[in-house]
């Protein structure tokens, strides 16, 4: 169809996806509609309005009426643009990894305070998908020596791509492995280890918004039958890496705090404080350990 004559201008597409969008039920249609707008035309959100009566060539319709279904069909905004902003930075997101939330923004708010006596640290960002926290602490503190753990190699080339994209190769580490385990020959103890795992007990994971039950990835949401599967490991696990007075610092989910703080303390842990997200959620879990006075850690799981 390359040549043919234009078929539509630029706000007349705009009307028609977001009606196709409300009528799917999608709350943010006109919001998403301009976003998908604009990825196609290679501009800012609101730019294709400077120019509303151009016409879009065929080509262009086309990509666009393709990208507005998807949405309709509840397929991620983020995905479908392949980016989310997350505390300042852009980052490459694929359906390989989460896509980086808001409230995350508060544990590495919470990480920088805790780091502020503590220059050049060595820390460890467990089950990074996109690299996001490890991005953004070693944006806001370019001191900082930063080695971001995943599982998944395809999540892992999602953060690779963000991390060199961002310029921080030279922060920031990327090592594949379940949880702490990739770290074990290091000698090196850590200043924290910050993680945002996956906490969603699993009967609960299909009851999530369709965007995230079937377009994200399971491995990054299903925390096990009681949504504390894999922060329970990492509490067991943390004590072998950090240094005395080190960090742990995790996100965690609704109603969960009260049995992690129990772990952490009898892990060793001192200093555990909850702290809640913009919803009044306790999304924050962190402590410190204190080898002098901690009981001889356990095997880890």
């Amino acid at each position: 169809m390359r040549g043919a004559a234009p078929t539509s201008t630029r706000l007349g597409a705009l009307r028609e996806a977001t009606a196709a969008l409300d009528a799917a039920g999608i709350e943010s249609a006109r919001q998403d509609a301009e976003w998908l707008l604009a990825a196609v035309l290679g501009l800012e959100r609101f730019a294709p309005y400077l120019d509303s009566g151009a016409e879009l060539d065929p080509e262009a319709a086309e990509r666009y009426r393709a990208l507005s279904s998807r949405r309709a069909r509840r397929e991620p905004l983020q995905y479908l643009l392949g980016h989310e902003d997350f505390h300042g930075l852009r980052l490459a997101v694929t359906r390989d990894v989460l896509i980086p939330r808001p409230e995350t923004e508060g544990l590495v708010e919470w990480a920088v305070e805790a780091l502020r006596d503590r220059p050049a640290a060595a820390i460890a960002d467990v089950g990074t998908g996109s690299g996001a926290i490890a991005c953004a602490l070693a944006r806001i503190r370019p001191d900082l020596r930063i080695v971001a753990v995943d599982r998944s190699l395809a999540a892992l080339a999602v953060a690779a791509r963000n991390v060199r994209r961002l310029g921080l190769a030279g922060q920031v580490s990327l090592l594949a492995g379940d949880l702490l385990e990739p770290l074990r020959s290091g000698s090196e103890r850590l200043s924290m280890v910050i993680a945002n795992l996956p906490y969603v007990p699993t009967a609960s994971v299909g009851r999530l918004p369709a965007e995230v039950s079937r377009f994200e990835p399971p491995l990054a949401l299903d925390g096990g039958s009681d949504g504390m599967s894999l922060t329970r490991r990492i509490i067991t696990q943390a004590p072998r890496r950090l240094q005395s007075g080190g960090w742990l610092m995790l996100e965690i989910g609704e109603d969960q705090a009260g049995a992690l703080a129990s772990l952490m303390a009898a892990e060793g842990f001192a200093g555990i404080e909850a702290r809640r997200d913009l919803t009044g959620v306790e999304r924050y879990i962190a402590g410190r350990w204190l080898e002098a006075s901690a009981p001889a850690p356990r095997r880890a799981c």
